[in-house]
């Protein structure tokens, strides 16, 4: 049974860094198009980031690129998401998804897999 596990979340202080990791296990992760999410209580699941199965590609939220990179390392079957100049509106629940041959990466319902999420705080 394929399962993504995120980890990496916590408390930092605004202008503070994070790195998020997802590892995949039951899923051949090297064909897998990633991608992180996040969401708020009471919002809709918003896209943060992708990297497609062959790590060439990369799709940022166009207010979050230049502070966030996603990458990917296959031999450990893993996806990061390094967060830097974290402000408080980055507080969420970070997700992370995986699915075939993506023909949309930004919306939710075109992924297969998703983690149990990881929560990221940002103080003022």
């Amino acid at each position: 049974q394929a399962q993504l596990v995120e980890s990496g979340g916590g408390l930092v202080q605004a202008g503070g860094s994070l790195r998020l990791s997802c590892t995949a296990s039951g899923l051949n992760f090297g064909s897998y198009d990633m991608a992180w999410f996040r969401q708020v209580p009471g919002k809709e699941r918003e896209f943060v980031a992708a990297i497609d199965q062959s790590g060439l590609i990369r799709h940022y939220d166009e207010d979050l690129e230049g502070r966030f990179t996603v990458s990917r390392d296959d031999a450990k079957s893993t996806v990061f998401l390094v967060m830097d100049r974290l402000k408080p509106e980055d507080t969420a629940v970070y997700y992370c998804a995986g699915g075939l041959r993506l023909q949309t990466v930004k919306v939710p319902h075109a992924y297969e897999y998703w983690g149990q999420g990881t929560q990221v705080i940002v103080s003022s």
